[in-house]
C-alpha cells in the first residue's frame, strides 16, 4: 500500500476471538460497558498486538436467522472502526434482544457511544462523527 492508501478494512481469522478460554478472560478480567442494543466487554492488549473481536448472540433473541444477522451486523461495525482504536484489545460484542429490526446504522451509533464513553477512540477519529452520535 502507497502513503496515500487507507489501511484495508478487512476481518481475517488473526482479527476474531474463537476459543472460549479468550472469551472468558476477557470477561473476567477486561472492563463491561452497557448500551442500547449492544454489551461491550475489552480487555487492552500491549501495543504490538492486533485487535479481535468476538461476538455472543444468545438463542433468546431469537431463531438461527434473526441471530445470524444480529453477528454480522456487530462483526460489521467493528470491521469498519477496527482502525480508530487508540490501542489495541480484545472486544466480545454481546447483542441486546433489543438488535432485532435494527438497522445498521442504529447499531454502529450504539457502538460508537460505548467506544467513546469507555474512551477506546483516537481523538482523531471522533471529530467527524461527534455529531453523528447525539
Amino acid at each position: 500500500m502507497s502513503a496515500g492508501t487507507p489501511a484495508r478494512l478487512g476481518l481475517g481469522r488473526d482479527s476474531r476471538l474463537k476459543l472460549g478460554r479468550d472469551f472468558a478472560r476477557v470477561k473476567q478480567s477486561g472492563r463491561r460497558l452497557v448500551n442500547g442494543c449492544l454489551i461491550a466487554n475489552w480487555l487492552t492488549l500491549p501495543d504490538e498486538s492486533a485487535s479481535r473481536v468476538g461476538v455472543v448472540v444468545s438463542k433468546k433473541v431469537g431463531d438461527a436467522v434473526v441471530r445470524n444477522r444480529a453477528k454480522r451486523l456487530l462483526r460489521e461495525t467493528f470491521r469498519v472502526h477496527q482502525h480508530e482504536f487508540n490501542q489495541p484489545l480484545d472486544l466480545v460484542l454481546v447483542a441486546r434482544s433489543s438488535i432485532v429490526g435494527r438497522a445498521f446504522v442504529e447499531v454502529e451509533k450504539d457502538f460508537l457511544i460505548v467506544m467513546r464513553k469507555a474512551g477506546l477512540l483516537s481523538p482523531e477519529s471522533d471529530k467527524g462523527r461527534m455529531q453523528d452520535a447525539e
